[in-house]
């Protein structure tokens, strides 16, 4: 299929495009008179960038009857194809898992470095003008832009972080063709608000966030309803089989650690020729704290994850940043080690966040079992908590059903549904009939939990 100068190629995975191999072309906006002292901030932007914005114009790729649908049309933007970080898969599968109940289709964002041009002199004229309309218009658009020739009921992207959000210039009429649009930005601190980028989602109906804390700033620097939107998890992918399903991996801890209970646990774990399982990969990060890396494919890596969760006894959980208290500020916000891990039934053992949210999303008996950050006598805790088989049990019930119940990403499309005014479609009630069917499977009893054992009970 031919639009315009580019060619659609369709890839193997549904409801996906992507625009390559078409000729430059120059955008609409810049044929039109520009005043003079606009004119005279363009030349300023040549000089310091080093090259004319209609030379980096995008494509002016059009999305027409692509894919038709009799239900709902709903178009994602994804960041996945230049924003690889393992951490960031979870975002991915609030997309996919949107996209299933939805029948939605998916823009990746592309080609980072002339995105990120493109960003640089909006910025620049953002601040020489003081007019986001003018800067709008000066700022080159980003290639491989993507012009909407029909209308959609939903346009809903998803973003990691608000540094993300100007890839919205890769679809520069998003606002004419979509009746209802509405955002998801996960990961939002209250000191690092960039208020350039943040007014750009003035045009939304609705801005969710993953974070508490910075709701309010948010809604005030955009003008727009702003609503706390907590993490969640595919539950059906991270349950288990059956509530007995043996579980050889005696402790799982990936991510930000204590290298305190990490030496612990290493030496534990060689003790009892257990089956620790942790990252090897380099601490990264200009403090060295963080331990992530790069991944193909989200959809793998969250089907790895939720292998080895739904194999593991216990699953460490601590707060975002737990080993960063100079950055969080007093601000324990929850990471999604809470989510993944009740869902898969792990045993959770770490330091839980201390605010009421929590409280009220993981409200059931032992949901977090306390154990400080660094805990060099981990091996005698783990001890203690494998001589009660029985309450171990009862955890494992507990995380499944209760994640099965209100954790699952559906339950937070239905908060944006249920915000913006709109029906569930039919998939929505299929996977809600399916997480019940969860929930009533764990409360099947169980024959054995099958975590490792490391010696005789002893008090912590």
């Amino acid at each position: 299929m031919k639009f315009l100068s580019g060619e659609w190629l369709l890839t193997p995975e549904p409801r996906r495009w992507t625009a390559e191999n078409g000729k430059l072309l120059l955008p609409p906006r810049q044929n039109r008179g520009v005043p003079d002292y606009a004119k005279c901030l363009r030349v300023g932007l040549e000089m310091i960038v080093g090259i004319k914005p209609c030379e980096i114009s995008g494509q002016a790729h059009v999305v027409g009857d692509v894919d038709p649908r009799p239900s709902l049309n709903v178009l994602l933007l994804s960041q996945r194809r230049i924003a690889d970080l393992a951490a960031f898969c979870l975002d991915y599968e609030f997309e996919d898992t949107f996209a299933a109940v939805t029948d939605a289709q998916r823009i990746d964002a592309t080609d980072l470095p002339a995105l990120e041009f493109s960003r640089r002199a909006y910025k620049l004229a953002r601040l020489a003008s003081g007019s986001p309309r003018l800067a709008r218009q000066l700022a080159p658009h980003p290639r491989n832009k993507l012009v909407l020739e029909r209308d959609f009921e939903l346009f809903f992207p998803v973003f990691n972080h608000t540094y993300e959000l100007y890839s919205l210039a890769t679809i520069p009429n998003w606002r004419q063709r979509c009746r209802k649009a509405a955002c998801f930005i996960n990961e939002v601190w209250s000191d690092m608000l960039p208020e350039y980028l943040l007014e750009l989602l003035s045009a939304f109906d609705h801005v969710f966030i993953g974070f508490r804390h910075s709701v309010r700033d948010v809604a005030r620097i955009t003008g727009r309803p702003c609503t706390y939107l907590p993490l969640a998890v595919d539950v059906p992918r991270f349950a288990p089989a059956s509530p007995d399903q043996p579980r050889p991996i005696g402790v799982c801890n990936i991510g930000r650690r204590s290298p305190v209970t990490h030496q612990a646990l290493l030496d534990d774990a060689e003790r009892c020729q257990s089956f620790y399982y942790y990252d090897t990969v380099a601490a990264s990060g200009a403090d060295l704290k963080s331990r992530t890396f790069r991944v193909d494919s989200p959809h793998e890596h969250r089907r790895m994850l939720a292998s080895v969760l739904k194999h593991s006894c216990y699953y460490i959980a601590n707060y975002s940043y737990v080993n960063n208290p100079e950055f969080t500020a007093g601000r324990e916000e929850m990471s999604a080690r809470f989510y993944e891990g009740a869902a898969a039934g792990t045993v959770m053992i770490g330091e839980a966040p201390r605010t009421e949210e929590f409280k009220q999303q993981f409200d059931w008996p032992d949901a977090v079992i306390h154990v400080p950050f660094d805990s060099p006598d981990i091996g005698r805790i783990l001890a203690h908590l494998n001589g009660d088989p029985e309450r171990l049990r009862a955890v494992q019930r507990n995380n499944v059903r209760e994640a099965a119940q209100r954790h699952d990403w559906l339950h937070r499309i239905q908060v944006v549904f249920d915000t913006l005014g709109l029906a569930p479609t039919e998939k929505m009630r299929a996977r809600a009939k399916r997480l019940d069917q969860i929930a009533s499977q764990a409360n099947v009893p169980c024959v054995s939990l099958g975590c490792s054992s490391t010696d005789e009970p002893v008090n912590p």
